[in-house]
């Protein structure tokens, strides 16, 4: 409390002076403090920053050294009209290039069944009972080894067995439906519709208990030598022409077919004025389009990521002008120089042996660009055009190959970017000063309130000295009048 009440004794500002000394001890070391701070933060937040975009950098060439369409190919259909599309198809990277006429002459189809009209013992009416006595049906495709069984109730009618097979859990791909004929000889047709394609893969109903009613609703008895219904329609294969070959397969996609491509069947394809099929031209070429995009992203990706380390280790051009937070970095100049070093390098893999052959260059600024000059090689877009177009499989080397510059821009930005790579450990580093930081501001402010103290006791010496001569000159001046 008596420090409080520093200068009352004596009527000296001695409060204003011991604020004026703490301030004059504060500021020097607080600046310093203050500024070694924003040092710090600048370098953790800098470092961030390079960081994040070495990585965006890193998953762009991460997709570019794997990316399909660096080694894709491209299927293009030329069809007689743009009424029909019989077939789409799409081919893997290994597929040659070629060209094939295709005609598709029938999709593949399940088979259908339909108990018999009224008249020969079939149903009058969907309410009609289906049978009198409980039993079971199982449904099978002897083909593919597909199965599921239904319990058929006493006294079921016609409608209610439809929709017990099309709600079976385990249906297959089974389809029932009715049809009213609208006469008394057809009356109620229950139709079975199988999705199961393929010659061989025709729809079996097995009447499992050999129940006299249900045989009107299945094709053989328990022991699958009875004959009772007959598919209307069996499964078969789809079948097309290619190049003069008939094909066919069990389905409505040929894999392999020509050898690494498949194409799906669709419709089948249109005929001319004499009745003759018309074939579609599939061509099966390189991904030009897909692979010049790819390499175009790729060069404005390492030019934003060039763009974000100039504008931190920049230096400023006057004195109004400050420098980059990281200028002059040893870390930053490494990843330049390496980077510059891959984007100039060789690569043995490919014939065509560096980027420059397919019109990107490197600029003074560090930058990569679709280069306009010509050295007499043509400009650097007819370059990559060329490449393109001639040398498909080398363009996609350039960057896929083992020492590809895709692989080795990837091994080089790792080395930075992964947990316990070179900028996580400058991070921590930086973070570290930043805790002990704290410490020095936290143990500087301590001296500080020792200071305070010296002061305030010294000074408090002083105001009660002062004070007591004050009163002992009152005294005296007193007694003299």
């Amino acid at each position: 409390m008596g420090i409080s009440s520093l200068g009352v004794g004596s009527g000296l500002d001695l409060e204003g002076l011991v604020t004026q000394l703490l301030a004059a001890e504060r500021g020097p070391k607080s600046a310093r403090l203050d500024a070694r701070d924003e040092r710090i933060e600048s370098e953790i937040s800098s470092l961030g920053q390079i960081k994040s975009k070495l990585s965006e950098f890193k998953d762009s060439v991460d997709e570019l050294r794997k990316d399909q369409a660096l080694t894709g190919r491209e299927p293009t259909i030329r069809n007689p009209s743009e009424d029909t599309e019989p077939f789409t198809a799409k081919a893997s990277n290994s597929a040659l290039t070629g060209e094939y006429a295709i005609t598709v002459e029938r999709l593949a189809s399940g088979s259908r069944i339909e108990s018999a009209a009224a008249a020969n013992g079939g149903f009058a009416a969907s309410t009609d009972s289906v049978t009198g006595t409980a039993g079971s049906l199982t449904f099978k495709i002897g083909g593919t080894g597909d199965t599921f069984s239904i319990n058929v109730t006493a006294g079921a009618t016609l409608a209610e067995l439809r929709e017990q097979i099309n709600n079976a859990q385990d249906n297959f791909g089974i389809t029932a439906n009715i049809i009213n004929t609208g006469t008394a000889d057809g009356g109620a047709k229950l139709i079975f519709s199988s999705k199961i394609t393929g010659e061989g893969n025709d729809l079996s109903i097995v009447n499992d208990n050999d129940i006299t009613d249900l045989n009107r609703i299945a094709t053989t008895d328990s022991a699958e030598t009875a004959s009772y219904l007959v598919p209307t329609k069996t499964a078969q294969n789809s079948q097309a022409i290619i190049d003069g070959i008939t094909v066919q397969s069990d389905s409505n996609e040929f894999k392999n077919t020509i050898q690494n491509v498949t194409f799906t069947a669709k419709a089948v394809s249109e005929k001319d004025a004499n009745d003759e099929f018309q074939p579609s031209t599939l061509v099966i070429g390189f991904d030009e389009e897909g692979l010049d995009e790819k390499i175009k992203e790729f060069v404005e990706s390492y030019n934003s990521l060039n763009d974000e380390i100039r504008s931190l280790t920049k230096y400023g051009e006057s004195d109004l002008e400050d420098d980059g937070a990281l200028a002059g970095d040893f870390t930053v100049r490494g990843i330049q120089a390496g980077l510059g070093s891959i984007l100039s390098s060789s690569v043995s893999a490919s014939a065509l042996g560096g980027l420059f052959q397919i019109g990107i260059e490197l600029t003074s600024e560090g930058k990569l660009e679709i280069g306009n000059s010509d050295f007499g090689l043509g400009t650097g877009a007819s370059r990559l055009s060329d490449a393109l177009e001639n040398n498909f499989d080398e363009v996609s080397k350039l960057f896929t190959a083992e020492d590809g510059i895709a692989n080795k821009l990837y091994d080089f930005i790792d080395q930075y970017t992964k947990s316990s790579g070179i900028l996580a450990g400058r991070e921590t580093a930086a973070k570290d000063q930043r805790e002990q930081l704290l410490d020095d501001r936290a143990a500087f402010e301590l001296r500080l309130v020792s200071f305070e103290q010296t002061l305030r006791g010294r000074y408090l010496n002083l105001d009660q000295t002062v004070a007591r001569l004050q009163q002992s000159s009152s005294a005296l001046l007193a007694s003299l009048f």
